[in-house]
């Protein structure tokens, strides 16, 4: 099972200003190949399928434990998305729709995806930069350990580069927030699926590490990462369970080259997280109504009463 925390893995600045067309080129970190939803269904349907799973503990719980994270990272990847597509706070939620005859959203049909508001009120959704559908063709669950983990680093791999190349198109805090955390994590998933590799073929493939070849010390918006030693952890995402995967990551292992240095270490629990930023409705475009604030007196009645 899965334990929900209300908050996101990092905390995402505000964006300076809506753009729609920002939100787009992330979106292809949560519905392109190698996006989010991508690692999560390869990883989850691993776990499920992992075959000896008592014999084979560290390997599984590794595998899991990623899976949990990866949960994660397609919310903070989906929160990024929407806050660019709304911009900055505002005051909507305290006046009603208006009038809405003038085509208050005329600029959003030239929009790279204009779905993204059209259908999706201006969230986020399962699908790339062009808005092609994620599916399952992306997933890779064979059974075989070996060739299992073999794909996850190339898997990380691939993921590192979509978001170099995803971070060098956009200027906007909130998104390059999103790309140097998922940086960093991303590097400490492709380690440790090397290091398994190592540890069942004898083969130093993390030799091949970084990939492609820039270290992390180079991206601004990943130095707070570094410096609070993110890049040598792995979580549980659990109080009790999945502590094995401590024989693989932790075992006297050191950080990759270019990195700060310091012992990889196994943490029990999740990070601390950051609040997940709250998006103020449009009424015009009927987020969450044209005139909420029946809506909003009810849900202030309830909560008072749940106190």
């Amino acid at each position: 099972m899965f334990l929900r925390i209300d908050k996101l893995q990092a905390e995402l600045p505000a964006p300076k200003r809506r753009d729609p067309n920002a939100a787009a080129a992330l979106q292809e970190l949560l519905g392109g190949k190698y996006g989010e939803m991508s690692t999560l269904g390869n990883y989850m349907f691993q776990s499920f399928n992992f075959r000896s799973k008592d014999k084979l503990r560290p390997f599984y719980n590794l595998v899991a434990s990623i899976t949990a994270e990866e949960l994660g990272h397609v919310e903070l990847v989906s929160n990024g998305v929407a806050m660019l597509n709304n911009g900055p706070d505002n005051d909507g939620d305290s006046v009603d729709g208006g009038d809405i005859s003038g085509a208050p959203f005329e600029d959003m049909k030239d929009i790279r995806l204009a779905a993204a508001f059209l259908s999706g009120g201006g969230g986020s959704a399962p699908v790339n930069s062009n808005g092609a559908s994620w599916n399952n063709d992306f997933v890779t669950s064979t059974g075989n350990v070996v060739v299992d983990l073999l794909h996850n680093f190339h898997l990380e791999c691939g993921a590192r580069l979509h978001k170099l190349r995803v971070y060098e198109t956009m200027t906007d805090p909130t998104g390059r927030e999103v790309c140097g955390y998922l940086l960093v994590r991303g590097s400490v998933h492709a380690h440790a699926y090397a290091l398994a590799l190592k540890q069942i073929t004898g083969v130093a493939i993390e030799k091949f590490l970084p990939t492609p070849n820039i270290n992390l010390d180079k991206i601004p918006e990943c130095q707070k990462y570094l410096n609070e030693g993110s890049h040598r952890r792995l979580y549980t995402f659990s109080p009790n369970d999945y502590k094995e995967m401590s024989g693989i990551w932790g075992n006297g292992e050191m950080a990759l080259p270019g990195d700060p240095p310091g012992e990889l270490v196994v943490v029990d629990g999740a990070p601390e997280g950051g609040k997940i930023h709250q998006l103020t409705g449009v009424p015009s475009a009927f987020t969450p109504d044209y005139a909420p604030q029946e809506m909003f007196e009810i849900a202030s009645k309830l909560y008072k009463k749940s106190r």
